[in-house]
Protein backbone atom coordinates (compact mmCIF):
# COMPACT_ATOMS: atom_id res chain seq x y z
CA UNK A 1 0.00 0.00 0.00
CA UNK A 2 1.43 3.35 -1.00
CA UNK A 3 0.92 6.47 1.00
CA UNK A 4 -0.81 9.35 -0.69
CA UNK A 5 -0.17 12.86 0.43
CA UNK A 6 -3.34 14.84 0.49
CA UNK A 7 -2.62 18.52 0.15
CA UNK A 8 -5.80 20.36 0.97
CA UNK A 9 -6.12 24.02 1.69
CA UNK A 10 -7.48 27.23 0.33
CA UNK A 11 -5.98 28.80 -2.73
CA UNK A 12 -6.13 32.29 -4.14
CA UNK A 13 -9.73 33.27 -5.06
CA UNK A 14 -11.25 29.94 -3.92
CA UNK A 15 -14.24 31.75 -2.38
CA UNK A 16 -15.22 33.98 -5.29
CA UNK A 17 -19.02 34.03 -5.25
CA UNK A 18 -19.17 31.81 -2.16
CA UNK A 19 -19.55 34.44 0.58
CA UNK A 20 -22.16 37.18 0.74
CA UNK A 21 -20.46 40.61 1.18
CA UNK A 22 -22.46 41.39 4.32
CA UNK A 23 -21.80 40.33 7.90
CA UNK A 24 -23.87 40.84 11.01
CA UNK A 25 -22.55 41.69 14.46
CA UNK A 26 -24.30 40.42 17.60
CA UNK A 27 -27.34 39.22 15.67
CA UNK A 28 -26.84 35.75 17.17
CA UNK A 29 -26.12 34.70 20.75
CA UNK A 30 -22.65 33.61 21.78
CA UNK A 31 -21.97 29.91 22.11
CA UNK A 32 -18.70 30.25 24.06
CA UNK A 33 -19.98 32.38 26.93
CA UNK A 34 -22.17 35.34 27.82
CA UNK A 35 -23.21 37.78 25.10
CA UNK A 36 -21.86 40.57 27.29
CA UNK A 37 -18.36 39.07 27.02
CA UNK A 38 -18.42 37.75 23.43
CA UNK A 39 -19.04 39.43 20.07
CA UNK A 40 -20.59 37.12 17.49
CA UNK A 41 -20.05 37.82 13.80
CA UNK A 42 -22.09 35.97 11.18
CA UNK A 43 -21.10 35.34 7.56
CA UNK A 44 -23.46 33.85 4.97
CA UNK A 45 -21.91 31.28 2.65
CA UNK A 46 -23.37 29.57 -0.40
CA UNK A 47 -22.48 25.98 0.46
CA UNK A 48 -21.75 23.74 3.40
CA UNK A 49 -18.29 22.92 2.01
CA UNK A 50 -17.41 26.62 1.75
CA UNK A 51 -18.67 27.10 5.30
CA UNK A 52 -16.48 24.31 6.65
CA UNK A 53 -13.45 25.72 4.83
CA UNK A 54 -14.16 29.20 6.18
CA UNK A 55 -14.50 27.89 9.74
CA UNK A 56 -11.12 26.19 9.37
CA UNK A 57 -9.60 29.40 7.93
CA UNK A 58 -10.76 31.47 10.92
CA UNK A 59 -9.82 28.94 13.60
CA UNK A 60 -6.33 28.30 12.24
CA UNK A 61 -5.46 31.81 11.19
CA UNK A 62 -6.45 34.11 14.05
CA UNK A 63 -5.47 33.84 17.69
CA UNK A 64 -8.22 36.29 18.66
CA UNK A 65 -10.97 34.06 17.22
CA UNK A 66 -12.29 32.11 20.20
CA UNK A 67 -14.52 29.88 18.11
CA UNK A 68 -15.81 29.53 14.58
CA UNK A 69 -18.64 27.20 13.64
CA UNK A 70 -21.07 26.39 10.87
CA UNK A 71 -24.82 26.50 11.36
CA UNK A 72 -26.43 23.09 11.81
CA UNK A 73 -28.99 23.74 9.11
CA UNK A 74 -29.52 25.95 6.12
CA UNK A 75 -30.60 29.56 6.44
CA UNK A 76 -32.33 29.17 3.07
CA UNK A 77 -31.72 26.61 0.31
CA UNK A 78 -27.95 26.31 -0.08
CA UNK A 79 -27.18 29.14 2.36
CA UNK A 80 -25.36 28.49 5.63
CA UNK A 81 -24.16 30.76 8.41
CA UNK A 82 -20.59 30.79 9.71
CA UNK A 83 -20.31 32.16 13.24
CA UNK A 84 -17.11 33.76 14.53
CA UNK A 85 -16.75 34.64 18.20
CA UNK A 86 -14.19 36.92 19.83
CA UNK A 87 -13.82 38.71 23.14
CA UNK A 88 -15.83 41.91 23.48
CA UNK A 89 -12.96 44.39 23.64
CA UNK A 90 -11.94 47.72 22.11
CA UNK A 91 -10.01 45.94 19.31
CA UNK A 92 -13.14 44.30 17.87
CA UNK A 93 -13.76 46.87 15.08
CA UNK A 94 -10.14 46.57 13.90
CA UNK A 95 -10.25 42.78 14.11
CA UNK A 96 -13.43 42.60 12.08
CA UNK A 97 -11.83 44.73 9.37
CA UNK A 98 -8.68 42.58 9.53
CA UNK A 99 -10.77 39.46 8.86
CA UNK A 100 -12.52 41.13 5.94
CA UNK A 101 -9.28 42.50 4.45
CA UNK A 102 -7.64 39.08 4.67
CA UNK A 103 -10.63 37.48 2.92
CA UNK A 104 -9.88 39.60 -0.17
CA UNK A 105 -7.29 37.02 -1.30
CA UNK A 106 -10.04 34.38 -1.26
CA UNK A 107 -13.10 36.35 -2.34
CA UNK A 108 -11.80 39.20 -4.46
CA UNK A 109 -13.90 41.53 -2.29
CA UNK A 110 -12.12 44.64 -1.04
CA UNK A 111 -12.89 46.07 2.39
CA UNK A 112 -15.01 48.80 0.78
CA UNK A 113 -17.34 46.19 -0.76
CA UNK A 114 -18.37 44.73 2.61
CA UNK A 115 -21.37 45.87 4.62
CA UNK A 116 -21.64 45.38 8.37
CA UNK A 117 -25.10 45.03 9.88
CA UNK A 118 -25.49 46.07 13.52
CA UNK A 119 -28.93 46.25 15.15
CA UNK A 120 -30.59 45.99 11.72
CA UNK A 121 -28.67 49.05 10.45
CA UNK A 122 -26.02 48.79 7.72
CA UNK A 123 -22.58 50.40 7.94
CA UNK A 124 -19.37 50.51 5.95
CA UNK A 125 -16.59 48.19 7.07
CA UNK A 126 -14.49 50.94 8.60
CA UNK A 127 -13.03 50.63 12.12
CA UNK A 128 -13.84 54.23 13.05
CA UNK A 129 -17.50 53.78 12.03
CA UNK A 130 -17.80 50.38 13.70
CA UNK A 131 -16.40 51.75 16.98
CA UNK A 132 -19.39 54.07 17.15
CA UNK A 133 -21.95 51.29 16.76
CA UNK A 134 -20.54 48.10 18.31
CA UNK A 135 -20.69 47.82 22.07
CA UNK A 136 -17.06 46.98 22.85
CA UNK A 137 -17.23 46.95 26.64
CA UNK A 138 -18.81 44.04 28.53
CA UNK A 139 -19.91 46.48 31.24
CA UNK A 140 -21.64 48.78 28.72
CA UNK A 141 -23.30 45.76 27.12
CA UNK A 142 -24.72 44.65 30.47
CA UNK A 143 -25.92 48.20 31.22
CA UNK A 144 -27.67 48.39 27.84
CA UNK A 145 -29.26 45.01 28.50
CA UNK A 146 -30.57 46.22 31.86
CA UNK A 147 -31.95 49.41 30.32
CA UNK A 148 -33.58 47.58 27.45
CA UNK A 149 -34.83 44.68 29.53
CA UNK A 150 -36.03 43.20 26.25
CA UNK A 151 -34.77 39.67 26.88
CA UNK A 152 -36.27 39.60 30.35
CA UNK A 153 -39.55 41.07 29.13
CA UNK A 154 -39.79 38.54 26.30
CA UNK A 155 -39.15 35.65 28.68
CA UNK A 156 -41.79 36.90 31.07
CA UNK A 157 -44.25 37.27 28.17
CA UNK A 158 -43.61 33.63 27.26
CA UNK A 159 -44.06 32.63 30.92
CA UNK A 160 -47.38 34.46 31.02
CA UNK A 161 -48.61 32.77 27.83
CA UNK A 162 -47.58 29.39 29.23
CA UNK A 163 -49.42 30.10 32.46
CA UNK A 164 -46.22 30.26 34.50
CA UNK A 165 -45.59 32.85 37.20
CA UNK A 166 -43.73 36.08 36.38
CA UNK A 167 -40.13 36.17 37.60
CA UNK A 168 -38.38 39.28 38.82
CA UNK A 169 -35.16 38.96 36.86
CA UNK A 170 -33.80 42.47 37.25
CA UNK A 171 -30.46 42.60 39.02
CA UNK A 172 -30.02 44.50 42.21
CA UNK A 173 -28.46 47.91 41.80
CA UNK A 174 -24.70 48.07 42.25
CA UNK A 175 -23.52 50.64 44.78
CA UNK A 176 -21.74 53.74 43.43
CA UNK A 177 -18.24 52.79 44.66
CA UNK A 178 -18.39 49.34 43.08
CA UNK A 179 -19.78 50.80 39.86
CA UNK A 180 -16.90 53.32 39.66
CA UNK A 181 -14.38 50.52 40.27
CA UNK A 182 -15.95 48.38 37.53
CA UNK A 183 -15.83 51.32 35.11
CA UNK A 184 -12.14 51.90 35.85
CA UNK A 185 -11.44 48.19 35.34
CA UNK A 186 -13.37 48.24 32.04
CA UNK A 187 -15.87 45.62 33.22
Amino acid sequence: MTKKIINEGLDYMDFVGQIEPMISVDEYSAKMGKDSDIVTIAFIVNSEAAGNDLVDWFERGYSFVLDASLSDGELSPGKHVVFVEMDRRSKVPNRICELLEDLETLTGLSLGEWTVQIDEEEYDADPSILKQHITISPHEYREQEEQDGTEDSELNEMREIAGLPHKDVHKKKVDADLKAFLNIAGL
